[in-house]
This record gives C-alpha cells, structure tokens and sequence, in this order.
C-alpha cells in the first residue's frame, strides 16, 4: 500500500520522509531515534508490505514533524496504537488518535485499542 496522507484538525499526517525535497531525520533525533535513516526505510518497507503504518503528525503551514503515530499489525483483524509527542505537542497527537482509527477500521478493516505511549 503507498502511504496515505490525512488531515487530522489542525494538524497534518503523512509518511515519514528523507529526500532532496524533505526529511525527517533532524525530527527523529529528536525522539531518540538512533539511526533515523533507517527508521524512515523501516516505516516505509511497513506500508508497502503492510504491517505498520508511520505517520508524521506535522505542522501544516511549515511541515515540521511535532509526534509520530503507527499502526501495527497484530493479526488479521487487529491492531496496536502506539504514538509519541515532542514536548508541548501533546494534543497533536490526540488530534491524530480519531482519524488514524477510523483509517485502520475502514482501510485496513483492523480494530486497534486505545493509544499506547510508545515510540512507534
């Protein structure tokens, strides 16, 4: 599956990206992410086989990535949820919590539970 991009309020999700356009390598950092080139190949190669799916929760008007939050494949019909915030940003995750559930429901056809406090 290509990575779906969704607008969750006042916030922005996409997939995680390191190109000559944008990247989110100095955000990864930021969370502990030890080698976030890496990451970003690992959260890719999970839409296209379709085990996790990685969205940057970014600010709109500058693309800045303030949390992460995944799905990730526990079986056929279920799902963890699992996301964490920059400092400050807390409620940009809550705002992603609704649409990336109902995503996993109506796209994926997986129930996740409620959102669990990790990195994804």
């Amino acid at each position: 599956m290509e990575p779906v991009e969704v607008f969750a309020g006042a916030w922005y999700l996409r997939a995680l990206r390191d190109d000559d356009r944008l990247s989110d390598v100095p955000a990864l950092a930021l969370f502990d992410v030890d080698d976030p080139a890496a990451y970003i190949r690992a959260a890719n190669d999970g839409w296209a086989d379709e085990s996790r799916f990685v969205w940057a929760v970014c600010v709109p008007t500058t693309g800045e990535t303030v949390a992460l939050i995944a799905v990730r494949a526990t079986g056929a019909t279920t799902a963890d949820l699992v996301g964490v915030a920059r400092d400050g940003y807390d409620d940009a995750l809550a705002d992603a919590v609704g649409p990336v559930t109902r995503f996993a429901s109506g796209a994926l056809g997986l129930t996740t539970g409620p959102l669990v406090p990790t990195p994804p």
